[in-house]
């Protein structure tokens, strides 16, 4: 069976059970425009999807702001506040972990997000997005406090709202093997992913399921297969692509 057959099986169940796969994605490490980010947005415009654009405030350009003006469908969230590694060596990279005081990181990203206010207005959502998908536990009960709605990381949530009102949304699926060369980790390998994250979703979590991008480092490989996944998502019955702006909304907003 080809995997693209499985996903057709799996969204079958989707619409057997009268239920929608939720679908989302999400590219990283923004800061300027470049070939690669109007080949992204070229591709957004060619499949209709919502793009959710994690932005690094403390590089973040005059120039990118200006260039996403004019694109509605694209939500723009905080990836972190300088992509910065403050890990220890031996440590699995990480901007925002313990290695600095806490009330020092929070200021980073108090500081980072008034960036991208200043930058993006209403365009930019105050969801946050850790460097290397990483932060410390510790920290996260303290993102509402100041400010933050929401948390976007990699993999199976453990709960909706790790703090009441708070909601994490994550992603499952990274086109990138970074461990293995820092291509494309193949067709096979990542609609047997997405497959899994959806029966999981559907048997277990009822999570959106996050699709990972990164302009900057894909080659042809991952862009023709998020043009052919983002492409035929958006036609195949029993799925729905949402946009951020819609995932994060606080329950108020979403009844």
């Amino acid at each position: 069976m080809s995997g693209w057959t499985a996903l057709d099986q799996e969204l079958a169940h989707w619409r057997d059970a009268g239920r929608e796969a939720m679908l989302w994605w999400r590219d990283d490490d923004a800061v300027d425009v470049t070939p690669a980010l109007e080949r992204l947005i070229a591709l957004q415009h060619e499949t209709a999807a919502p793009l959710s654009l994690a932005v690094v405030p403390a590089h973040a350009t005059e120039a990118l702001a200006g260039r996403l003006a004019g694109e509605p469908a694209v939500d723009v969230l905080q990836h972190g506040y300088a992509h910065v590694n403050h890990a220890s060596a031996g440590e699995k990279k990480a901007e925002l972990g313990l290695n600095r005081p806490a009330m020092i990181v929070l200021g980073d990203l108090g500081t980072g997000w008034m960036a991208l206010e200043r930058l993006f207005g209403a365009r930019a959502l105050n969801v946050l997005v850790p460097p290397w998908n990483r932060i410390a536990p510790p920290l996260v009960p303290a993102l509402p406090e100041i400010g933050y709605r929401g948390l976007s990381t990699f993999g199976a949530r453990l709960r909706t709202e790790p703090v009441r009102g708070f909601r994490q949304i994550n992603t499952h699926l990274d086109l990138i093997d970074w461990k293995g060369g820092r291509g494309f980790v193949g067709i096979d390998a990542a609609l047997d992913t997405l497959v899994r994250a959806l029966q999981t979703s559907r048997t277990t979590t009822a999570e959106p399921i996050g699709v990972l991008s990164h302009h900057l480092a894909m080659d042809a490989g991952a862009w023709d297969f998020l043009l052919s996944l983002l492409g035929r998502a958006r036609t195949m019955p029993g799925v729905d692509i949402k946009p951020a702006h819609d995932l994060f909304a606080s329950r108020e907003q979403r009844v």
